[in-house]
């Protein structure tokens, strides 16, 4: 398995390129349209809290436990938003692809779907991966609907837990797709993205 290093994937609408402070500009805009660190079902750091976030993201890359990249709207040439590689498991050839979330207008378009097309291809053709899950909260049902369009699977809800920032208890949906599964979902996923204009 290849090493999970800083790498920059490119396709026609997006850009993921290892996270920097040089985005941070770029990504208080973008968290401030839809104000989206007020959803209270999901941890999205507000615009204070941007240079920390990254600090954070470059923190545990640095101790090799995730991988954060900036989505870069190839349209507007800005981030408007971020995704990561996480929990990342070498020896089993798992990951997560998690911690992601874009500027309200930037949801609901071809950037989320080229955005996995970009993420899932490298996890399963260049690092051989066995396995890529996702996990999101129980009432994120606009995640939910996205990681199920995707082709991914539920595999089971995990009652209780994690605690919110509010205090609240998490019930967290895993969903996974698997490696065997991979050649189907790569073709479903393309086939959106010829049928998206946006």
């Amino acid at each position: 398995m290849t090493a999970f290093e800083p790498i920059t994937l490119s396709g026609e609408r997006v850009r993921l390129e290892p996270l920097g402070h040089a985005h941070v500009s770029d990504l208080i805009a973008a968290v401030r349209d839809g104000e989206l660190w007020r959803l209270w079902y999901t941890t999205i750091p507000p615009p204070e809290k941007m240079s920390a976030e990254i600090d954070r993201r470059l923190g545990l890359a640095a101790e090799g436990k995730m991988l954060p990249f900036a989505v870069i709207d190839l349209l507007t040439g800005t981030a408007v938003g971020m995704t990561t590689f996480l929990n990342i498991d070498a020896i089993n050839k798992r990951v997560e692809i998690g911690a992601t979330w874009y500027r309200k207008r930037a949801q609901r378009t071809a950037i989320n779907t080229q955005c996995k097309l970009l993420l899932l291809t490298h996890a399963f053709e260049q690092l051989d991966c066995i396995a890529v899950e996702f996990r999101t909260h129980f009432f994120n049902h606009p995640s939910r609907r996205g990681i199920e369009r995707l082709g991914a699977k539920l595999d089971g809800i995990l009652r209780s837990h994690q605690r919110a920032l509010d205090g609240t208890l998490r019930d967290t949906c895993v969903y996974s797709i698997i490696a065997s599964e991979w050649p189907t979902v790569k073709s479903h996923l393309t086939y959106q993205l010829t049928q998206r204009r946006d």
